[in-house]
């Protein structure tokens, strides 16, 4: 998170009228809940062109399969046990961390019961394309908000600093990792895998920009937690 500063990204602090800094953090909050739920719900169509899915939704549904638990409730414990690792890490969540975990599960799971199953090659391709479109949107959108990483990406950032390699590795390691073990569940991985891995940076990079919000002066480290692009952008 950029420090604050007389002015920041072209927005002068010094003339932002009385009443602003709510209007500001209403934005972030709202974006912060649509990000979650555009995100949750972009996987779920993932889920449905039945193509490849992310990463780490790779994983997620080789362990409802294997589970017997939805996807959605299985990308909570998840999200949860991710973020217990954050603990001898000493990293500190903060309110988007934690709405993470539960928001996102919660939002596939009702995308899920509410699309119909999908068949037809004709219309899960498109489907595919959508959901990663969406899903940058909703990337850009929660990220912007500055209220802190998601377990997952935290968890990068973390050994990140612990180790002193690279984003890129940690990320890399890890994903290969999950899909790999995802894949042996019973996870789907297909051209929507590649098709995720090589367009979500590009399509992030977009939309962060798309959707920022100049920073506030003085934020609480609950309430806005900064987010390093590269743990997001550098896939």
């Amino acid at each position: 998170m950029h420090q604050a500063t007389t002015t920041t990204r072209g927005y002068d602090l010094r003339s932002a009228k009385p009443g602003s800094g709510s209007h500001r953090l209403g934005r972030r909050l709202i974006q912060l809940y649509a990000g979650l739920v555009l995100y949750g719900a972009s996987s779920a169509l993932l889920v449905e062109a039945g193509l490849g899915l992310e990463p780490w939704g790779v994983l997620h549904q080789g362990l409802a399969r294997l589970t017997g638990l939805t996807i959605g409730v299985v990308s909570i414990i998840v999200g949860a046990a991710v973020l217990l690792l954050w603990i001898p890490l000493r990293q500190r969540p903060g309110l988007g961390t934690v709405s993470n975990v539960f928001v996102v599960g919660l939002a596939m799971d009702g995308t899920l019961d509410l699309v119909p199953d999908v068949r037809s090659l004709l219309v899960r391709i498109p489907l595919l394309v959508t959901a990663v479109l969406l899903n940058g949107v909703a990337t850009g959108l929660y990220i912007s908000a500055r209220f802190g990483p998601g377990p997952r990406d935290g968890l990068m950032t973390g050994l990140h600093r612990r180790t002193g390699r690279s984003i890129r590795l940690m990320r890399t390691g890890i994903e290969v990792a999950v899909v790999a073990t995802g894949f042996a569940l019973g996870g789907t991985v297909g051209v929507g895998t590649v098709l995720y891995a090589l367009s979500i940076g590009p399509l992030a990079q977009l939309f962060l920009r798309v959707f920022d919000v100049p920073a506030a002066s003085g934020g609480s480290t609950v309430v806005a937690e900064g987010q390093p692009e590269g743990a997001i952008l550098r896939r």
